[in-house]
């Protein structure tokens, strides 16, 4: 890819858009910075781009943004907004932030997708990695932007790749040596035109540019993975709780087994695990497909960082106990298939805090589970009235202004071995900036109890 000396535009300020702004300009690109949006988290990524003495704009696009040789897209930025639909019809070329870093990156990709888990089994396999005593960064939607460590892998490092559909959209020529697809359930259909397969085609487009020397990892248990139609190059592994796998991972009688060609190479017991649920056997069996090519050797340092992984901060994160009652952090939780999956990880009564920007969610598939484990739903966030009129015919449910406000009530109404869990189903933005200020605020409301 040719930067030095283009007029680059990168549409988006925030993370992504900074780091692909940085990268560029390091580049000797001529990057320019432009935000439709004027609001705090704009303006304080606009002081870091005077740092770099970087030309931007915000509030709205003018002409300017269009005078460029390619345009970079931040995964926020929806596809049929009005500057990508210009940009189109100027037939400018569009890629994502992750197209531009893999250009430049020289170290070994593994790239992982799907609705859920990704953040645990990114972090999960720079951990093994690590633990192998390798150099492995974690980028994408965890830790830094792609765009802001691509430079400094070197050919024999990792970089483990957390990566949304929305990243996934603009991608040219981006090739991970693995490419692992967790799980398919309905999500951002709002950005998919309420199709279902539109957001499925774009989680398979992770694998679009394999080769032979690549690896495909796929979660056979998924019955949607399952119905689709796989045209790879690269060698296809699958994981799976049911039934052996000649080459592959599966899990049997407690214990998390890993075949090659019909010989046993790696046997590990569930119990072991710090991570506890169904959920995680499935994230650190594709994690053990993905690093086991490259440690083959090191089996017991692979055994040890598999024993010694914590659980990752906002993903079914305990956060303190006051009076027998635990709080729980899974503000990772933006869609209801995590929300399913946190439910069903706890025995005792829950009450529930549910709500922030809806994606067009529907809350059916929890519905019963809700109804069988949870006490009361403090709903928060522009989607709380929707929320309300759902469930409010089979559980209580009341509406809080802020999350703040939801800890202080289920705090004074829950007691000894009950569970306050933040568990939202939404996305963050309509109080906060991301997921992780969310969380972050939760656990500071806790702790002021």
């Amino acid at each position: 890819m040719e930067i030095v000396n283009k007029n680059i535009t990168i549409i988006g300020a925030i993370r992504s858009g900074l780091g692909a702004a940085k990268l560029v300009k390091k580049l000797g690109g001529v990057p320019f910075v432009s935000d439709f949006s004027d609001n705090e988290f704009v303006r304080n990524s606009i002081e870091t781009l005077k740092e770099f003495n970087i030309d931007f704009e915000y509030g709205g696009h003018s002409d300017r943004a269009f005078e460029c040789d390619l345009m970079i897209v931040s995964p926020g930025v929806p596809l049929n907004s009005d500057v990508i639909v210009k940009a189109k019809e100027k037939n400018i070329k569009l890629i994502s932030e992750i197209e531009l870093a893999y250009n430049f990156c020289k170290g070994k990709i593994i790239a992982i997708t799907g609705t859920n888990g990704k953040t645990t089994t990114t972090s999960l396999i720079a951990h093994i990695i690590k633990s192998c005593g390798l150099k492995a960064y974690e980028a994408g939607n965890i830790g830094n932007a792609f765009s802001e460590i691509a430079l400094d892998v070197k050919e024999d490092e990792f970089v483990a790749l957390e990566i949304s559909s929305f990243q996934i959209d603009l991608i040219d020529k981006f090739k991970p040596n693995q490419a692992l697809i967790l799980n398919v359930t309905p999500d951002h259909l709002n950005r998919y035109e309420y199709d279902f397969q539109n957001y499925i085609n774009s989680k398979l487009n992770i694998y679009k540019n394999q080769d032979a020397e690549d690896y495909l990892i796929l979660n056979q248990s998924d019955p949607v993975l399952m119905q689709q139609t796989f045209n790879n190059n690269s060698k296809t592994i699958f994981f799976s709780l049911t039934g052996e796998l000649a080459t592959g991972c599966y899990y049997n009688n407690g214990e998390i087994i890993l075949n090659n060609n019909g010989v046993e190479v790696f046997r590990f017991p569930a119990k072991d695990l710090q991570i506890k649920g169904e959920h995680n056997i499935l994230n650190t069996m594709s994690a053990l497909c993905a690093v086991y090519p490259y440690l083959a050797e090191q089996k017991d340092k692979v055994y040890e960082a598999l024993r010694s992984f914590a659980p990752v901060e906002h993903r079914l994160e305990p956060v303190r106990e006051i009076d027998g009652v635990l709080f729980i952090n899974d503000s990772k939780a933006t869609n209801v298939d995590s929300v399913w999956y946190a439910l069903r990880s706890f025995d005792d009564p829950i009450f529930l805090i549910l709500g922030g920007q809806d994606k067009g969610n529907d809350y059916n598939k929890i519905k019963d589970l809700v109804v069988e484990k949870v006490k009361k739903i403090y709903a928060i966030g522009s989607s709380a009235e929707k929320i309300f009129n759902f469930f409010h015919r089979d559980i209580k449910v009341e509406v809080k202004k802020t999350l703040e406000e939801a800890v202080v009530a289920a705090n004074n109404e829950a007691r000894a071995n009950e569970i306050v869990l933040l568990s939202p189903a939404c996305k963050s933005f309509d109080q906060f900036n991301s997921y992780e200020h969310r969380g972050k605020a939760f656990k500071e409301a806790v702790n002021k109890l």
